[in-house]
């Protein structure tokens, strides 16, 4: 053949194209905009394709993108399988690199925007360490728990937005800040972590240029905007309309897609650079073409499917695929058209495989082989034979069922065979269990939740598992979306559409209100809002807020410390959180039951000879009749603890951990923490009773010997918190926050060099802790070792510059030294960060007497 000549099987391909998408004049437009130059007025950067669903936006976005390389572009198509910003970056990588052009520079930045993710829950600990002048750090013992998304530094994520106000976010972000800083080698890696679309998109925007240079266009390609456009549009308007990001080529064309128009408020005033194409179901004559193109001509047939599918283009195909001799063959658009299309089809394997391949939300060919339960060469010609189906969209290396054909074939199978459809559910949970658990194999459980593969495997899992209605599905559910709550929104969102996809698919409203009533609930307050709901089900309001305790200053407070406070909390409480990742971290539930397919039993663990209507009446159960685990409940409670302790209040963080001690009484974690928060509160006879229980309980916790420690000194009895502190030492070599409280010991017994020895293991063992520096400063204050102080003072505030105490205390060590003009300085800048700071006040004044004789 002719070098450059099309070949008939491209011909064939592309009047197919042709045929099922017709959209001629969206084609056209789209195709002419490439005749444009970026600088012809007529020229658009942006095309909004929206419509109901059923209409054929992804089939007219893929024809899009099969005319952009046409035209010689560089393509990336996106849709919901994106759940992020650097999500869809790692996306449009992929997809240049398989057509010869990387882009090394933004690739090797979402490697490091990982990397620093993960070490950045390893640094949210330090934010447990509260303000050392006093005040918690806001937002410290929440982002331990929640990881950096959790506290809505990432735009778009707010889980604790009904607990932090913006003042006291701000505060803890800045603190976090100052943490990661002193951790990571830029100020650019912190970025990255708190902000990451502010690092990688100047980095798009730079590698774009470049690419431009081989290409005559770039196209990026967003589908399912309905639900991208809630993370990407704002971004999205900010790279094509601002300077934010720095330039992009004008040979760039966004192309987006979904079931609403444009935002008015946000791209009113880009319309003159972009086009609206609202697509509305096939003209007639669009349609009698597509129907023509498959062999449907005979005009009773046509007037038919005409009038029964209302132009929507997946039916329309269908209804074609059945081959109808007669308008009596052509009823209802839906599900009968899919009975139809499968009585068309004479390989009964192949109808069987149809319908298997609906079951899974995504076909890849390993799950297509676990649903057609068949032997592997079988299953891979019939999945060959499935990606041809009219109504199976391909996404990726993936495909999907249309859901207008998808949703009949479920209805038909379940009404048709419950059992089977129990059966074909349960053996695609296995499966994916089976590929989850590999995943798991070796690796730190913490790190599982960061890691899309098992978010996948796991949510599929949970798919299948609350189709086959398994006795237990909705409860590991509920119980891992408390997990996903701690990871941000995005997660979240993901683990409550499982519950509303299984509940429409399975036909179970059960399932469906707790989906509804979830779904309500992280829209209007995010995932804070999603917990009070699951207590609320599960007969466990919200504990009301008690009245506010008076906090009393004990005897590891003395006048002389500087700022007269004492942080809260052991940071290295959450250094062994309660497992995350497998579904049983949590213990059985109160009411667990066997698996749906143990041997010997049916779909619902019954006898197999049990009456199926009483197995479906079992399946129909609302909210209010799923009993939740009591260790659940309770982690939840201990959650809202955790974020009231994050604004300061330990009252209400007191309070909600007695809700989940009376769930879980002999939890020692949670009486070490409820302990902790009621030695914060003064409370120090009632602390010691928790925390000497706690660490009966459990003798190897370094922090519940730690915060006794801390509250025997406070009571006056630091023999008895010298043996505490050692035994938390003892546990853990290196615990800072124990060596620091093991110098205070000392320095109430008047052991000047024990007391310096402590502060130097701290300092080796945490450089990065301001606290400990400043601490280390004091001692070698107390023992006249004043130029030594100033060194120590100085690298507390390197790490932490709005570190008042250590700017009082320096300013106390330059006036021992007669650096008066410089010790007002440093107690001014004190008074300035915390103007109620008494003790910096009353040094501030004794300079001022010493300056002025």
């Amino acid at each position: 053949m002719a070098r450059g000549r099309m070949s008939l099987q491209e011909r064939v391909r592309r009047r197919t194209r042709a045929g099922l998408v017709a959209r001629s004049a969206e084609r056209e437009l789209f195709r002419g905009n490439f005749d444009t130059t970026p600088e012809d007025g007529r020229h658009r950067f942006l095309f909004h394709v929206h419509g109901t669903a059923g209409v054929g936006k992804t089939r007219l976005v893929k024809e899009f993108e099969h005319l952009a390389r046409e035209q010689g572009a560089l393509t990336a198509y996106v849709n919901e399988t994106s759940g992020s910003v650097p999500e869809v970056l790692e996306a449009v990588c992929r997809q240049f690199a398989l057509r010869g052009h990387r882009l090394k520079d933004l690739e090797r930045m979402l490697a490091t925007h990982r990397e620093r993710r993960h070490e950045a829950e390893t640094a949210a600990l330090a934010a447990l360490d509260p303000a050392p002048d006093g005040a918690p750090s806001t937002g410290g013992m929440a982002l331990a728990r929640a990881g950096l998304a959790g506290l809505g530094l990432v735009p778009g994520v707010a889980p604790f937005a009904a607990v932090l106000d913006p003042a006291q976010l701000a505060h803890g972000a800045d603190r976090l800040r100052s943490v990661l800083a002193a951790r990571f080698r830029s100020h650019e890696d912190v970025r990255l972590v708190l902000d990451p679309a502010s690092v990688l998109t100047p980095v798009l925007a730079d590698e774009l240029d470049a690419v431009a240079a081989d290409v005559p266009w770039i196209v990026l390609l967003l589908d399912t905007y309905e639900r991208t456009g809630p993370f990407l549009d704002a971004w999205l308007h900010d790279l094509l309309t601002t300077d934010r990001y720095g330039a992009l080529p004008d040979t760039v064309v966004v192309v987006t897609a979904g079931q609403h128009p444009a935002d008015p408020a946000r791209w009113g005033t880009f319309a003159d650079f972009m086009t609206s194409l609202p697509l509305q179901p096939f003209t007639e004559a669009e349609a009698r073409g597509l129907l023509a193109e498959r062999g449907v001509t005979a005009e009773p047939v046509v007037a038919e499917a005409l009038r029964l599918t209302g132009g929507l283009p997946v039916l329309l195909s269908t209804i074609a695929g059945t081959r109808p001799a007669g308008p009596e063959d052509v009823t209802d658009p839906s599900a009968t058209a899919v009975e139809r299309f499968l009585k068309w089809e004479q390989d009964p394997g192949r109808r069987f495989a149809a319908l298997a391949g609906a079951l899974p939300r995504l076909l890849d060919a390993d799950v297509f082989a676990v649903a057609a339960d068949c032997d592997r060469d079988r299953a891979e010609e019939l999945y060959a034979w499935v990606e041809t189906l009219p109504f199976a969209d391909r996404l990726g290396g993936r495909i999907r069922y249309h859901d207008i054909v998808r949703a009949p074939m479920l209805r038909l199978q379940r009404g048709r065979s419950p059992r089977g459809w129990a059966d074909g559910h349960g053996r695609l949970a296995q499966a994916f269990r089976r590929w989850r658990e590999q995943t798991e194999s070796g690796r730190d459980t913490g790190t599982l939740w960061l890691d899309e593969t098992w978010c996948e495997l796991r949510l599929g899992e949970l798919y299948h598992l609350l189709c086959a209605a398994g006795p237990t599905a909705v409860s590991d559910t509920l119980r891992d979306l408390v997990e996903a709550c701690d990871q941000g929104e995005a997660l979240a969102a993901r683990w409550v559409r499982v519950l509303e996809d299984a509940g429409r698919d399975a036909g179970a409203p059960g399932v469906s209100a707790w989906g509804d009533r979830l779904s309500a609930a992280l829209a209007s307050g995010g995932t804070q809002a999603v917990l009070d709901t699951l207590l609320d089900r599960a007969g466990h309001a919200p504990l009301p807020v008690p009245g506010r305790l008076p906090v009393r200053r004990g005897a590891d407070e003395p006048s002389t410390a500087p700022g007269g406070a004492v942080p809260v909390g052991p940071p290295d409480f959450l250094d062994d959180p309660v497992p995350v990742g497998p579904p049983d971290f949590l213990g059985d539930p109160v009411e667990a039951g066997p698996t749906p397919w143990d041997e010997g039993l049916d779909f619902a663990g019954a006898p197999a000879d049990t009456d199926w209507m009483a197995q479906e009446q079992a399946r129909l159960t609302t909210p209010a009749d799923v009993t939740l685990p009591a260790p659940l409940l309770a982690r939840i409670h201990r959650d809202r603890a955790l974020a009231h302790a994050a604004r300061g209040d330990h009252a209400f963080a007191v309070a909600e951990l007695s809700g989940a001690l009376a769930l879980t009484p002999d939890d020692a974690r949670t009486l070490a923490l409820r302990g902790e928060y009621l030695r914060a509160l003064g409370l120090h006879a009632e602390a010691v009773a928790d925390l000497e229980r706690a660490t009966a309980l459990d003798p190897a916790d370094a922090y519940a010997w730690a915060s006794l420690g801390a509250t025997r000194l406070s009571l006056g009895h630091p023999e008895g918190a010298r043996t505490a502190l050692d035994h938390a030492l003892a546990l853990k070599p290196d615990y800072t926050w124990a060596l620091v409280r093991r110098a205070r010991v000392a320095r109430e017994l008047g052991d000047p060099e024990g007391r310096l020895a402590a502060l130097d293991r701290a300092v080796a063992a945490e450089p990065g802790s301001a606290w400990a520096h400043c601490e280390r400063g004091d001692a070698l204050r107390a023992a006249d070792r004043d130029r030594e102080a100033l060194a120590a003072y100085d690298r507390a505030l390197a790490l932490d510059p709005g570190y008042a105490s250590a700017y009082a205390s320096r300013g106390v060590a330059r006036h021992r030294l007669g650096h008066l003009d410089e010790a007002l300085a440093d107690l001014d800048r004190a008074l300035e960060l915390n103007p109620s700071y008494a003790w910096a006040r009353e040094r501030r004044d004794e300079v001022v007497q010493h300056r002025d004789g």
